[in-house]
């Protein structure tokens, strides 16, 4: 069984990104891009499944991988943060040298794994197609790979968990209730802290503006109804100046 001039098309336009993406999960100095990148690699996985005729399994690549785990990833990593410096400061002696050795032992492994395997002629799809591609596949998972299957299972519960632990945060004060709230307000009296809510700005005449101070029932200007920022600036208007605008305005009636 050949490819088709299409298959080898999209095989040689995606298998070149997807390599990249691959080697930027290595390189790339920030999780999300990171993360980014794996989920690139995910999607090219899943349009490759799906010009192989397997569309159950490009499918589930996209929404179970790419939509849900991977989301998941991103979740955790924007609700717990990861620092963009890296530490080069060993906290266990060798392990750099020990993971060196661990991975070329892994790669010589791989490296033999491939070169003494030994696969048959492509049949194609169309056998395992026959009962349908899920039922033929379920057959496949949970027959033959009922253990694999478990394992996942059971890592993925742990993920999840793992995320739950470190997205939780002890409480370092108590909560602030209304109540407790309310008697803080009443202890900061002596300091001169209103205890009821401040006037609205801008409550004078024929006015309503931000600059423009509140009277109390005296008559006097209330400095703090006027925002901070424009007390700050300069850009309060005083009583004075509102009250020979407002004369202006009656004489010129």
């Amino acid at each position: 069984m050949t490819a088709t001039g299409g298959e080898a098309a999209l095989f040689w336009v995606l298998a070149p990104l997807m390599v990249l993406a691959a080697l930027g999960l290595l390189f790339v100095r920030r999780a999300v891009h990171a993360a980014m990148c794996l989920v690139f690699v995910m999607v090219s996985l899943a349009i490759m499944y799906i010009a192989q005729e397997a569309a159950f399994l490009g499918v589930v690549q996209v929404v179970v991988y790419t939509g849900a785990v991977m989301m998941l990833f991103l979740f955790v990593l924007m609700l717990v943060g990861v620092d963009a410096s890296d530490s080069l400061t060993e906290t266990i002696k060798g392990q750099r040298g020990i993971g060196l050795l661990l991975g070329l032992g892994l790669g010589i492994v791989l490296a033999g794994v491939v070169a003494q395997a030994a696969f048959p002629p492509a049949a194609g799809l169309g056998l395992a197609n026959e009962v349908t591609n899920p039922v033929g596949l379920a057959r496949i998972l949970f027959g033959d790979y009922v253990l694999a299957m478990e394992a996942v299972g059971v890592l993925l519960v742990t993920a999840a968990m793992g995320a739950l632990v470190l997205t939780h945060r002890r409480r370092l004060e108590p909560r602030r209730t209304q109540r407790t709230m309310a008697e803080s307000r009443v202890r900061a009296l002596p300091r001169g802290v209103s205890l009821t809510p401040q006037p609205t700005p801008g409550v004078y005449a024929l006015n309503n503006a931000m600059d423009t101070p509140a009277l109390d029932p005296a008559g006097e200007p209330v400095e703090a109804s006027v925002p901070r920022v424009l007390r700050i600036r300069g850009q309060q208007r005083s009583v004075g100046a509102l009250l020979e605008s407002e004369r202006a305005t009656v004489e010129g009636e």
